[in-house]
Order: structure tokens, then C-alpha cells, then sequence
């Protein structure tokens, strides 16, 4: 499930240039865009683009959402230049943004589960503004923004869930800038895990056991801190019995108490 593990795996690209170009042509396919999403059949439709329609409009959106494709560990759905032409609703795994600074410093911006949406980042300038690389296999509903724009006219409750997701990453980007701004290291911390607990319970997933994939490097990235201070953060914790650590395996033991630091 949802990892901080990132480490995105660099072994997967390298292993493709050594295979016999039969099996680079499977790879090829299999993460090629594929046909048969449905958003009226999908278990994430409760938090995802369909939560607010209706069956007749949901089934206007399926016309919309054509394809999926899979992306596959440590691989990019899309880099910071590239041109805008669609969004992305995640369905299986999980994916960092990256942001480059033009002196190469690479910041993570965000952490996305399924159930959510990335790609609107190139929504004003028609150009992508960060790499979207994934930290575990992945699957993501490809979603054509012009079909999209189109059906939102004619969709009124569409539209206001657009809107919404908009707002919600207006909301997202600054309670980030509030935790970088005004937090300890340890409050950042455990106001990152909470959030994950709480986004994953809203999937049906246990809020106090799960699995980071992304690195702790990528941690103290997103939370503006070395990857020294974030792990030292983490082992502070669990000696205080407010969390049991396991390679990527984190279980909450008291959230009252992260809450309260």
C-alpha cells in the first residue's frame, strides 16, 4: 500500500536495456495506455472525479476516461516541459512530484494516493512544472483535458467536482507551506505521518499500519529537512512508544500523542 518507500528503483530501466527486444517489446505494451476504464465499476469512485454524479453522468464520464496505463517503479508518468494534454486519476500504487530547482537542487512536492489527481500543475501554462515519478507500480486513469473542459459544460455537477479537486490542491500546496514555515522538525513529522493515516483510512486501509514507499530521503525532502534529521525523528519516536518502525513498515501507536507534539 501506500509507501513512502521511494526508492524509486533505477534497476527496472537498466534491466530493460539488457533484455532480448521481445521482452522490451512486452514491457513496451504493458505500460502502454490500455482501454476499459470504467469509473461506474471502480472501488475508488467514492473519492475520486465520479464521487458527486449521478449513474447517467458517471456513464457520460466513462466516454471520457478512454484508457489506463501502467507506470511502473521509479518510472515517469511525466517530466517537469512536458506539454499538457491530459490528467491523471491514480487507481493502484502510489507517486511522488518532484520539483527541479534550476541550480539541480530536485525538491518532492507531493505524495499521491489512489483515488487522486495529478496533472493540474500544467493546467495554466499547458506545459508539465514537475516530474511525476512513480514509487511502486502504478496505475492511473488517463484522462484527456479537452474532453474533459467539453463535458464539464454540458455537466454542471462535473464542473463543481472539478472545481473542487482544484481547490483541494490550492488547499494542499498551502498547508505545506504552513508546515515548512511554522513547524519543529519532530511536528513536521508527525503531522506528515497523520496525514497519511487519515487519507488512508479514507480508503478503507488501516490508519495506524502501513508501509512508506518512498525513502526517508524523500520524507526529509517534502518536509524541507536532511534525511538525517527525518530518520533520527522517526527513531525519537519510536523509542517514545509513539511508533513502531520495521524497514518501511510504520505502525501508529498512539496518534493522540503525535497529534499533541
Amino acid at each position: 500500500m501506500f509507501g513512502t518507500s521511494d526508492s524509486p528503483s533505477a534497476d527496472l530501466e537498466q534491466h530493460a536495456i539488457s533484455a532480448p527486444l521481445d521482452r522490451q517489446a512486452r514491457l513496451s505494451t504493458a505500460d502502454a495506455p490500455k482501454p476499459g476504464a470504467q469509473c461506474s465499476t471502480c472501488m475508488l469512485r467514492h473519492i475520486c472525479m465520479a464521487s458527486n454524479l449521478d449513474e447517467t453522468d458517471v456513464a457520460r464520464l466513462n466516454s471520457v476516461v478512454r484508457n489506463w496505463k501502467m507506470v511502473r517503479q521509479g518510472q515517469a508518468l511525466y517530466r517537469s516541459g512536458d506539454p499538457f494534454q491530459s490528467i491523471y486519476a491514480l487507481r493502484s500504487g502510489s507517486i511522488k512530484t518532484v520539483l527541479s530547482h534550476p541550480s539541480g537542487r530536485e525538491c518532492v512536492s507531493g505524495f499521491f494516493l489512489p483515488g487522486e489527481t495529478l496533472g493540474l500543475d500544467g493546467i495554466s501554462t499547458e506545459v508539465h512544472t514537475c516530474d511525476a515519478i512513480a514509487l511502486e507500480d502504478s496505475a492511473v486513469c488517463v484522462i484527456p483535458f479537452h474532453l474533459l473542459e467539453a463535458l464539464c459544460r454540458e455537466v454542471k455537477s462535473l464542473q463543481q467536482q472539478v472545481h473542487k479537486m482544484m481547490s483541494a490542491e490550492i488547499v494542499r500546496e498551502t498547508g505545506q507551506m504552513m508546515l515548512l514555515g511554522n513547524l519543529t522538525a519532530e511536528q513536521r513529522v508527525a503531522a506528515f505521518l497523520l496525514n497519511i493515516s487519515r487519507r488512508l483510512q479514507r480508503r478503507g486501509y488501516s490508519p495506524t499500519c502501513f508501509t512508506l514507499r518512498m525513502t526517508r530521503e524523500d520524507i526529509g525532502s517534502y518536509l524541507g529537512m536532511t534525511l538525517e534529521t527525518a530518520s533520527r525523528t522517526l527513531s525519537r519516536f519510536q523509542q517514545e512508544g509513539l511508533i513502531r518502525v520495521q524497514g518501511k513498515q510504520i505502525e501508529l501507536l498512539d496518534l493522540e500523542a503525535l497529534d499533541l507534539r
